[in-house]
């Protein structure tokens, strides 16, 4: 008798793809760039821990964001995490800012052990990452992997977020 070939699985229905999705938490961060005489920052939900040596952090970026330009250029990018009641921080940097304007004017800034990096002195936690990956994968984010070069933490609780749709933002 000939084993038969395992049935596939039907697939998710989208409501219960989205629902599951969603329960996937994440950090709140501000990734932040800087190059020669420009800098940006972008608020990001989707950090990671990748590697324990040497100590990474993935994060993935939707596409055609104006900061990806900086990351490639400098090779490195910072991450400043927010802290649980920090909504000044979030909606400053949840748009891109104007072609031009520097988002950091009028943000306390920390010195970085890199070059250029723009880190808020005002975030939770600070990693300083030099780049060690690109991916464009096949969908509407980057994946960017960091070797952390430098870190800082403060105490306090870290902004978590949960969706009700992984579907959306």
């Amino acid at each position: 008798m000939t084993p038969s070939a395992p049935k596939e699985a039907p697939p998710p229905s989208p409501e219960a793809l989205a629902a599951a999705l969603g329960r996937i938490p994440s950090g709140v961060f501000i990734l932040t760039a800087g190059h020669e005489d420009r800098r940006t920052g972008l608020l990001v939900r989707w950090v990671q821990q990748t590697c324990f040596e040497p100590p990474m952090v993935s994060v993935c970026v939707a596409k055609g964001r104006p900061i990806m330009p900086i990351i490639s250029e400098s090779r490195q990018f910072g991450l400043c995490q927010l802290g649980e009641d920090d909504r000044t921080l979030a909606r400053k940097f949840e748009k891109d800012p104007e072609h031009g304007d520097d988002p950091f004017l009028g943000f306390d800034l920390a010195p970085s052990a890199l070059p250029n990096l723009p880190l808020l002195r005002s975030a939770l936690t600070a990693l300083e990452c030099e780049l060690a990956c690109h991916m464009d994968v096949e969908g509407d984010h980057d994946l960017l992997v960091g070797r952390v070069r430098n870190a800082s933490a403060r105490e306090g609780a870290p902004r978590v977020r949960v969706r009700e749709n992984g579907l959306a933002y």
